[in-house]
């Protein structure tokens, strides 16, 4: 057996043995493998054209407005690919200035925005800050330089539009992270080379382990590690700490699940003066890299595969007013079209699609891997909240109060047992809620790979045991088999991931 399917055999992933379990190896704990089968996605360079972009406001309950003028028939949605990229990684890693960095470079954030923002940063002496500003749009972030919200904006090459999800670093905001990667298709895990900051994000405790395993989980399957701040004093573009950084995460990510060779690429870059983003860093500033900039890479990557024609799927993240409900979310699944029939789930309510928002684009339809405004009649604000979810009538969404799930503990609180009656918090899809482990039914053998005979009362860290969750409030899930999108999930207590798991199946009687 060689080292690849050494370490497959050693993931939880998808593929059941006889007895419905996930194989597992006690020294591999971290995650729960995602088998997301990938299709393979045109490779083309990026266009020295820059395309419309724009930014969203943060903040849960901020109305966002329509667009001015509308279309009144709506334009056909444009035949490029879309992906959603989200960008992770420890707190004061460079994530949002990478964002900022790359709307500049594709000419969307012009000179004077940059040195309205470059002024602003200097008057609150965080001189540095300044790109950041673009992505971290609300007064709390830019006087913190912490990102909160999830912020999000939107760029173009020739082959692809992007849309980029900036998720929070802090481990306060770890909830708002979820949140985003669980939209996200790909991912961008922003490393800083600052000598002490990797160590820092790397150790027990750093958002570094905790943001790769929660974004496998959230199936974010293929990953570019960026190195960033090579240009710091303290590393100069060292080839010996790029290659330290590397040599520390493959084992790790390895362990996480990700197929380090097929799944995940390394790159230096520096988000704060745009090397090696846009056009590769000269040999003249790092004369060992021979691979492709930041923009090359994110064209080049594979997206996942999706069914236009699959039952409707649409997680809601947020809604509000605006001539009518308007709700929002990425369809998982299916396509949907102006004048279509469809339910609001858990609460059954059927409604009918008024308008259809890609971006800030009125469009006839829209297929999967898309974010949405959807603006629907039948139904009032009030009535929905996030985490419910927009679904066919036909094959419309299970909607439970319990399910069977295979959970991986990671890591429990300092004396906490697993057991019948543990609590936490629920993350699923754009679900969060309080859940209580009512039933533990047994129990992996890591050597066997197969169920123990003996009864389970409790577990520990690092088991694999399969169990019954019960929710207070109906939520909406799917098998993990059927519909991986919505049959993943984490449990979190008091600001800590504890377990990562699947959903294994669901009663009978809510089954659609």
């Amino acid at each position: 057996m060689d080292i690849e399917e050494e370490i497959r055999a050693l993931q939880l992933d998808s593929a059941e043995d006889s007895n419905g379990t996930i194989s597992t190896e006690d020294g591999l704990h971290q995650q729960v493998e995602v088998a997301d089968k990938m299709e393979e996605d045109l490779k083309c360079g990026i266009g020295e054209s820059s395309q419309q972009v724009h930014i969203e406001d943060k903040g849960k309950d901020k109305e966002v407005s329509a667009p001015e003028v509308e279309e009144p028939e709506g334009m056909e949605l444009d035949k490029k690919r879309h992906l959603n990229v989200v960008f992770i990684g420890h707190v004061d890693s460079g994530k949002s200035t990478i964002g900022g960095q790359i709307l500049f470079l594709s000419g969307q954030v012009d000179d004077r925005t940059i040195q309205k923002y470059e002024k602003e940063a200097k008057d609150k002496s965080r001189e540095s800050w300044y790109m950041a500003y673009i992505m971290d749009t609300n007064e709390e972030e830019r006087v913190k330089g912490i990102t909160v919200e999830v912020g999000r904006a939107h760029f173009e090459t020739e082959t692809t539009r992007f849309t980029i999800l900036d998720a929070p670093g802090h481990k306060s905001y770890v909830p708002n992270m979820i949140s985003g990667a669980s939209q996200a298709d790909i991912g961008v895990l922003v490393i800083s080379a600052r000598k002490g900051e990797f160590e820092t994000g790397y150790e027990k405790g750093g958002q570094t382990r905790e943001h790769v395993q929660l974004a496998k989980t959230l199936g974010v399957s293929k990953l570019l590690v960026v190195v960033n701040k090579m240009d710091e004093p303290t590393v100069n573009w060292s080839k010996e700490r790029y290659d330290e950084i590397e040599s520390k995460m493959v084992p790790f990510l390895r362990s996480s699940g990700y197929n380090v060779k097929k799944d995940v690429q390394f790159l230096p870059i520096s988000g704060l003066i745009g090397s090696n983003m846009k056009t590769v860093v000269e040999k003249s500033v790092c004369p060992w890299w021979n691979g492709p900039c930041l923009l090359e890479a994110l064209d080049a990557i594979e997206g996942p595969l999706r069914d236009p024609n699959g039952p409707f799927r649409m997680p809601i993240i947020d809604r509000f007013k605006d001539m009518g409900t308007v709700v929002m979310g990425k369809v998982e699944s299916g396509s949907v079209s102006e004048g279509d029939s469809l339910v609001v789930m858990p609460n059954k309510v059927q409604v009918k699609v008024v308008a259809v928002y890609c971006d800030k684009d009125k469009v006839r339809h829209a297929g999967p891997g898309e974010n949405l405004r959807v603006r629907l009649a039948g139904i009032e604000e009030e009535d929905i909240i996030s985490g419910f979810v927009l679904s066919s009538i036909a094959k419309s969404v299970p909607a439970v109060t319990e399910f069977f799930a295979q959970l991986q503990i990671l890591e429990l609180l300092e004396n906490a047992i697993f057991t019948a009656g543990y609590k936490a918090i629920l993350h699923i899809h754009s679900v969060v809620e309080e859940c209580e482990i009512v039933e533990l039914l047994q129990e992996i053998d890591p050597k066997t790979k197969k169920p123990k005979k003996k009864k389970v009362l409790f577990v520990k860290t690092n088991a694999v045991v399969v169990c019954r969750i019960q929710v207070n409030n109906m939520i909406c899930v799917e098998k993990f088999a059927n519909f991986p999108q919505l049959g993943r999930f984490t449990l979190r207590t008091e600001g800590k991931t504890v377990a990562v798991g699947k959903v294994t199946d669901i009663p009978s009687t809510t089954r659609s």
